[in-house]
């Protein structure tokens, strides 16, 4: 089962590039972030056309998930708990049936946190409390448990191409990448690292001073996987030359394998 995050930056300005990357790497669940659409803009008859079962938690011009699945949703839970006065569309959880029992994917968008200092970090540091409150919970359950989306963390400084650049940032504040920790301290699996060290491996490239082209990108999309699905993990890897389409998002899809089927 191919499961994929992509911060995709708008979907309606990038619905293009979605359809054809969906055609071109045919994935099982897609988690995407960013999706910049309400619930009932979000262009779901095109990617139901390609066999997709879609459900959204959007939000107008900023924020919003969604996940793509060919598996139908059992069960769809939206917005992380811990906070009911916190309005934005950052977390969206699919839970399906396959052949080794329930799988649970959730699509989450970290807060950026910029800048520091200010209530934004508080915020971010609070969101990724309230999620290892959750992700705890959710480990009691036993069952593979995939989450995928954009952290907004730099987890180490093999994470970014010029570390010493983002040293005044929230995405590699010291508190940002303890609360990351804290996160996979709990029993979670960082897929991509798990099969490879390999340097220079990104996942977001900036649209200004020619980031791409310089390949000064950071790796800031990750999915970490509960012991159960870490079990099941074949494969990891980033589809690095989708950001060289026309009118990319400055996102890359990141994507791992595991050994599941639908029921």
């Amino acid at each position: 089962m191919k499961i994929v995050t992509w911060n995709i930056n708008g979907v309606r300005a990038r619905i293009e590039n979605l359809l054809h990357w969906l055609a071109e790497s045919a994935p099982d669940i897609v988690c995407l972030q960013e999706i910049k659409s309400v619930d009932e803009q979000f262009p779901r008859l095109e990617i139901e056309a390609l066999g997709y079962h879609v459900e959204t938690h959007g939000q107008k011009g900023f924020n919003g998930v969604a996940i793509l699945s060919k598996l139908r949703f059992d069960e769809v839970n939206r917005g992380l708990p811990g906070d009911d006065l916190d309005e934005q569309a950052r977390f969206i959880e699919g839970v399906f049936s396959t052949d080794g029992g329930v799988l649970r994917v959730v699509s989450l968008y970290l807060p950026n946190g910029n800048p520091t200092g200010t209530e934004k970090f508080s915020y971010k540091l609070g969101w990724m409390k309230r999620l290892e409150i959750w992700a705890g919970e959710r480990l009691a359950l036993e069952e593979p448990l995939v989450l995928a989306g954009d952290y907004n963390v730099i987890i180490e400084p093999a994470d970014a191409r010029f570390p010493e650049n983002w040293t005044g940032d929230a995405l590699f504040q010291p508190e940002t990448r303890q609360a990351f920790r804290r996160l996979a301290n709990l029993g979670f699996t960082e897929a991509l690292r798990s099969v490879s060290e390999a340097p220079g491996v990104y996942t977001f490239w900036d649209y200004q001073a020619g980031a791409w082209q310089k390949n000064n990108g950071i790796r800031i999309d990750h999915l970490m996987l509960s012991p159960e699905a870490a079990d099941l993990l074949s494969s990891a890897s980033v589809e690095k030359h989708v950001r060289a389409w026309e009118k990319p998002s400055d996102h890359v899809p990141t994507v791992i394998n595991l050994g599941l089927a639908a029921a």
